[in-house]
């Protein structure tokens, strides 16, 4: 996260209010955290001066009124006048220069700012009209950067050799936001009237339009209806193809954008084949999928690679493959398609760019102009996880030690399996499944609330058994519900003493339940919900399994008894966005550590990923399981009678959780989420089974051996632990890493002190 002591001033050549696209998005972002002036071409309207409008988002957009009939020359002296214009009025001093017109660079050359960024999104001399000033003028503004990002794979190829610290940055997405044309029921007014299917288009209208290609389609086939939404630009609208089942829209607001796509049958980028394409990255092929639309386009070179070869889009280029495309698309299997795009899109998001961009960017301001990758260690620590385990420690190092620590994620966000969103209905989420926080620490409870403002909640699960929905744990009604009867808490004991069978020893998780109330009550509320969820029996599992799982005596029908029972008042994700904005820690968000070898230099690591993937699997795989969820959101205010119902005994998922009984939100639907257990895919439980400790074993005395890295965590550490146990056990961390006791490779608990001191090189663990 940026710190704040200086501005960004952007040099563009598009209209922040025209197209919502990667400017916007970028720099929407960057000025939640400082001001933000973009700067747009100039006005030819006789007039000489300044107009600033502060948009929603924070950024001041500036608008260079400018005489007509200027020469080049004249222009660029008139257009410097006002830049200094704008620094004077908004006392800008230090800052950041963002440039995406290279034609800028000629009235900006007086400017001193403590770095530039050239966001190279577009090969603008191919463009219709392109001034001829126009190559050298980039030339000298590749000499003035410190960094160049290139908005596609395609302009990375064509400038990475013109600069020093070229990086590619293709377009990415607001998934949430396209999303939501998936829950849309009513048609935008200028489109309902227009008959299915419909072949969709949004985007600006100009060079780069197949509109050829567009008529012989409108031709081949007048049952289709080809739907165009955008602004037409540069090319005459007398000139654009006229058919009945061709329809103009016009320009579209970006919020407006769902609604429409949501009333599409195919989506389709006809875009032509020629100069002005030859680098184009669309930002409209990741909207098209998030929005749920199969997706047709013609060969664009960053279209084909990677989602025409993933099989995400179809590619064609004439009518015949074009027709042939649609057909498929129209006869797809939706559920299929939709599961491939999700894991996409959550590698793709503009808040994952953005962190990447800032950390180069740091990376400069840190180090000096030039960006250099092989200078002084920059951070004090890498923290490989922005889970809790990760989070607690980069805050408790940044705040309490000083120190500069560097988070880097693979996912697109912060907060690990805890991670909430708004889904698309408006509806607050757990996208990894539902999070209770309960605990019995006040250290730990103490320490969050730094973070978040609680809302009380306590905990209350039934179960499906019998045709009945019970209290589990457990407990007095959970048995007079089943059996007919009406025992008091004496009678209870006497009942479960009655049906218990005595063990020798507790040596699995059937041992404990059935030492408890006996074999009738294990069939009907553990064995198969086990078996399930573990794809092991009882009988093979540890005893910790289902140790985990109380009975009482009583009424009770709190899941948990814990002291301290909340939810995060404004969720989850707010509380870990809290935790890391501190000037001294830096978050790189999609980011798998092992990429970014010494480009970010480091003294020690905290790693909160899986031990065996640290070690390349060198003694083979850790078991775990993981699952798959199916999220559904329903027109019910509610839809079940506890915020979760478990199914021991119907069904191939194992639990149904309701979150608005979490979070407290109100709202006119409700989404639920059914949990599908799987042998692959994310690890989210690690195994408890004798095999298994043995091998952890193993990596662990490899991870005891390991200086410079701290092992912290449920997958660091192969253990089953909540969330408060992971926060307790960093902290422990924490204290052990102030105060200059051996430093324990692995923290096997937050009250244990092992290891050995730890060593680096290279900015990445000695193995």
């Amino acid at each position: 996260m940026l710190q704040r002591e200086f501005d960004v001033v952007c040099l563009s050549h598009l209209r922040w209010d025209w197209v919502w696209q990667r400017p916007q998005h970028l720099l929407s972002r960057c000025a939640r955290h400082r001001r933000v002036f973009y700067v747009e071409e100039a006005i030819f309207d006789g007039d000489t001066r300044i107009e600033v409008d502060e948009t929603e988002s924070g950024v001041f957009v500036v608008k260079p009124h400018v005489p007509t009939g200027l020469s080049l020359r004249e222009l660029d002296a008139v257009q410097q006048t006002l830049l200094d214009e704008l620094f004077v009025q908004f006392e800008i001093d230090a800052y950041l220069l963002w440039v995406y017109a290279p034609m800028a660079v000629t009235y900006a050359e007086h400017l001193t700012p403590i770095a530039t960024v050239y966001d190279c999104m577009d090969e603008l001399s191919l463009f219709s009209g392109a001034p001829p000033e126009l190559r050298k003028r980039e030339d000298q503004l590749f000499d003035a950067a410190d960094l160049v990002f290139t908005g596609g794979a395609s302009l990375y190829e064509a400038k990475r050799e013109r600069h020093h610290s070229v990086h590619c940055f293709p377009s990415s997405v607001d998934a949430d936001h396209f999303a939501q044309a998936r829950a849309v029921a009513t048609d935008p007014a200028d489109q309902a009237a227009v008959p299915r299917p419909r072949i969709g288009f949004v985007g600006v209208i100009d060079e780069r339009i197949d509109l050829g290609l567009i008529l012989e389609l409108a031709d081949a086939r007048p049952d289709w209806q080809i739907v165009l939404a955008g602004p037409v630009v540069k090319i005459d609208p007398a000139t654009l193809p006229q058919r009945p089942n061709i329809h103009y829209l016009g320009a579209k607001r970006y919020e407006d954008l769902p609604p429409y796509m949501a009333g599409w049958d195919v989506a389709w980028m006809p875009f032509a084949k020629n100069d002005a394409t030859r680098f184009i990255s669309p930002t409209k092929t990741l909207e098209y999928l998030a929005a749920d639309r199969p997706v047709v386009s013609t060969s664009i070179r960053d279209v084909v690679r990677p989602y025409g070869d993933a099989g995400l889009v179809a590619i064609a280029d004439d009518v015949e493959a074009t027709i042939d495309a649609v057909e498929r698309a129209l006869a797809r299997n939706a559920d299929e398609h939709r599961a491939r795009v999700e894991a996409l899109l959550e590698e793709t998001s503009w808040d994952r760019t953005w962190s990447s961009m800032q950390a180069l960017i740091d990376d400069v301001l840190g180090g000096g102009r030039k960006l250099r990758r092989n200078a002084a260690k920059p951070f004090d620590y890498l923290v490989v996880g922005a889970g809790f385990a990760g989070s607690v420690l980069a805050e408790r190092l940044a705040t309490q030690s000083g120190k500069r620590v560097l988070v880097v994620d693979r996912r697109n966000h912060v907060g690990g399996n805890a991670y909430d969103h708004y889904d698309a209905a408006g509806v607050l989420v757990h996208k990894y499944g539902p999070h209770i926080f309960h605990t019995n620490s006040r250290e730990v409870f103490d320490y969050l609330s730094q973070f978040t403002d609680w809302r009380r909640y306590e905990h209350r699960v039934r179960a499906s058994v019998d045709g009945r929905l019970v209290p589990l744990p457990i407990n007095l009604d959970t048995i007079n519900e089943l059996y007919g009867t009406n025992l008091d808490a004496r009678g209870l004991e006497e009942f479960f003493a009655s049906v218990a069978e005595p063990v020798e020893r507790i040596r699995t998780s059937e041992d404990v339940v059935v030492s408890k109330v006996g074999r009738e009550l294990y069939e009907k509320f553990f064995r198969n919900y086990t078996r399930k969820q573990w794809d092991l029996d009882p009988s093979e599992l540890d005893a910790s399994v289902t140790a985990r799982v109380p009975t009482r005596l009583n009424r009770d029908d709190r899941y948990f008894a814990d002291t301290y029972q909340a939810m995060p008042l404004h969720g989850y994700t707010r509380m870990f966005e809290r935790m890391l904005d501190h000037p001294n820690i830096k978050v790189l968000l999609q980011t798998d550590y092992r990429e970014i070898d010494g480009a970010f230099p480091f003294d020690q690591m905290v790693y909160t990923g899986p031990v065996d993937e640290f070690f390349d699997l060198r003694y083979g795989k850790l078991p775990y399981r993981s699952l798959e969820f199916k999220f559904e959101t329903l027109d019910y205010e509610w839809f079940q009678p506890a915020p979760v119902v478990n199914f021991p005994n119907e069904h191939l998922y194992t639990r149904c959780t309701e979150f608005k009984y979490l979070t407290g939100q109100e709202h006119a639907k409700t989404t639920v989420v059914y949990e599908f257990p799987r042998a692959e895919g994310d690890p989210y439980y690690p195994v408890p089974r004798p095999e298994n400790g043995e091998l952890y074993k193993r990596y662990k005395a490899l991870a005891d051996a390991t200086r410079g890295v701290h092992f912290v965590g449920r997958l660091a550490t192969y253990k089953y632990y909540n969330m408060d146990q992971v926060v307790a056990q960093a902290l422990a961390m924490f204290r052990r890493i102030e105060t200059g006791a051996p430093t324990g490779a692995i923290a096997e608990a937050p009250a244990e002190r092992n290891g050995s001191r730890v060593r680096v090189v290279r900015g990445r663990p000695g193995r």
